[in-house]
């Protein structure tokens, strides 16, 4: 019975995979552009992640025109320039050697999805020119409340079509997000009272009077996304206010410091605007213990905001969403569906937990946004803005949400597999382990292990900071050979007492990233290291010092 189980789980993925596979196109000029986009094996830029030959001012030639063209051309004509200068260089971020950032391959069905939803040119802003994408949207933002807060039936019939009130909005992306969900935040905290008008209309000077503090803040991991301090220049708040708060051996939050900084800043004046859980942070994929977060918030009495703008698609798989425990305490959620769920650039969420709380930011006009009307421009920052919850309907639904298991499942494994992999190289290290389908790790030559692990922290000091340059110089000879990609990221683990190294990153969410893709990307690092000749001989250098002494 089990065999048979696992024969059916290995199909069921086999056939999942195949959707990151692209049909026969139509054979026209566009056609063929279209269907060497998808390719994402075998196809226009499978060879190489980016066209090698070409520096990035070599192709800055071909786009230094700044005149306006003056005559019309064909669209063959136009067409062909694009496959030439455009699409022959761009980055071909469906690889499945392309692992360095959160950018994967898209099932082949989002084309002409995508097609429907340009030609039909919905204006989300109103209803007046999203008559059927409006309700749509509504219940796309209601799946995903659903996914995080797990509503009853009855109270999505009652908020989901509400003009009244809103689960959540639709913009661009995570940052976007994040600064409606800190815009709430604030007008929420500095809410009209007595003679004064409210945030929005007043400003945050008159605001702070009014309410007696001396400042707002901010609070979040020293792993917080950097569009936190964006949100926080934008709503007058100040970028050096948004505090960030140390993190433990394992990236996380830590709760006794977050709960101290909390206090001392009130105690000293300060509101809290908002605490801002990260689950999935940028640099190592980590989750905050988000359950433990929201006792303080409610501690402290504000906000609880929670980006997971990564993570979040994690809901998805039941045999890992528990690693999320605690965001459905949240009073706003980030989710970006062009990154775990599948779908283009352009399509990030922010989900409410209380329906009302957009209202604090409810807006409107009198040609459009009308009071009453069920426009979704009334409760986004945005205001053009296209269909994109066409795209993550059809996602859901073309999948359901075991195919979304299933692709979750296979990424946060692999990268498992990847992280025992480095692991048992005795020429690599692990800098932080994956909690979800993110890691970081470095070269270290063998012997210079043993300088590491001295004791010694001038020394050691001194080794990381070559190790810097060499990391450095593989990460950038590896991505000019264009064979493979990864990142490279600074970060502060507690086994160097907080000294800040830089380290591969890599995003392990391709499905057709394989194991044997993983192995190759570690020897292609370990031959490019030893071309160096800067770096890694003054390594060898001062391993031959300290081995004379």
């Amino acid at each position: 019975m089990r065999a048979e189980t696992n024969k059916q789980a290995t199909a069921n993925e086999e056939s999942l995979l195949r959707i990151f596979t692209v049909p026969e196109a139509p054979d026209s000029t566009l056609g063929r552009i279209e269907q060497e986009i998808s390719q994402n094996l075998n196809g226009f830029l499978s060879e190489h992640l980016v066209a090698k030959e070409h520096k990035l001012s070599e192709i800055e030639k071909d786009f230094s025109d700044a005149q306006l063209p003056e005559e019309p051309q064909f669209v063959s004509d136009h067409t062909s320039f694009l496959l030439d200068k455009l699409v022959a260089q761009s980055v071909h971020t469906s690889s499945p050697s392309f692992i360095g950032h959160m950018t994967s391959a898209l099932p082949y069905f989002m084309l002409p999805m995508s097609k429907i939803m340009i030609a039909l040119n919905q204006n989300l802003v109103k209803i007046e020119t999203s008559k059927a994408f409006t309700p749509l949207e509504r219940q796309v933002l209601g799946m995903m409340h659903n996914l995080v807060y797990g509503g009853a039936s009855s109270f999505y019939q009652e908020y989901m079509h509400s003009e009244q009130f809103s689960l959540g909005a639709f913009c661009s992306g995570g940052t976007i997000a994040n600064v409606t969900a800190l815009w709430v935040a604030r007008n929420n905290l500095f809410k009209p009272s007595g003679n004064f008008k409210g945030v929005a209309q007043s400003g945050l000077y008159k605001a702070l009077l009014h309410y007696g503090y001396k400042g707002a803040a901010v609070l979040v991991s020293e792993r917080g996304h950097y569009s936190l301090a964006k949100s926080a220049d934008l709503l007058g708040i100040g970028r050096e206010d948004v505090i960030a708060i140390p993190t433990d051996a394992n990236n996380r939050v830590d709760i006794d410091k977050l709960r101290s900084t909390a206090k001392q800043l009130r105690d000293n004046g300060i509101a809290i605007l908002a605490m801002v859980g990260v689950a999935g942070t940028t640099e190592t994929g980590n989750i905050d213990p988000l359950a433990e977060m929201a006792a303080v918030a409610s501690e402290v009495g504000c906000h609880f905001h929670v980006d997971a703008a990564w993570g979040g698609s994690t809901l998805f798989s039941h045999k890992y969403a528990s690693l999320l425990a605690g965001i459905e305490l949240a009073d706003s959620v980030t989710i970006d569906a062009h990154k775990q769920m599948y779908v283009p650039m352009g399509a990030g969420i922010v989900l409410f937990k209380d329906p009302s709380l957009a209202g604090h930011i409810e807006h409107h006009a009198e040609y459009v946004l009308r009071k009453g009307s069920k426009d979704l421009g009334s409760h986004t920052l945005e205001g053009s803005r296209p269909g994109m919850a066409m795209l993550v309907f059809a996602s859901m639904n073309i999948l359901g949400r075991k195919g979304y298991q299933l692709l979750i499942d296979r990424s946060i494994e692999q990268a498992r597999y990847f992280a025992e992999l480095i692991n048992q190289q005795d020429d690599f290290e692990l800098v932080s382990h994956p909690e979800l389908c993110l890691l970081t790790y470095r070269y270290v030559p063998a012997p210079l292990k043993a300088i590491l692990r001295s004791g010694n922290q001038v020394l050691i000091s001194q080794v990381n900071e070559y190790l810097d340059d060499l990391t450095k110089y593989v990460q950038k000879r590896q991505r000019e050979a264009g064979k493979s990609f990864v990142s490279r990221t600074r970060i502060n683990p507690s086994i160097y007492q907080g000294q800040s190294i830089t380290v591969f990153r890599v995003v392990l969410a391709n499905p057709l990233t394989t194991q044997q893709i993983l192995q190759d990307v570690l020897q292609e690092q370990r031959e490019l290291a030893q071309t160096s000749q800067i770096a890694l001989p003054m390594l060898m250098k001062m391993l031959a010092q300290w081995q004379a002494a």
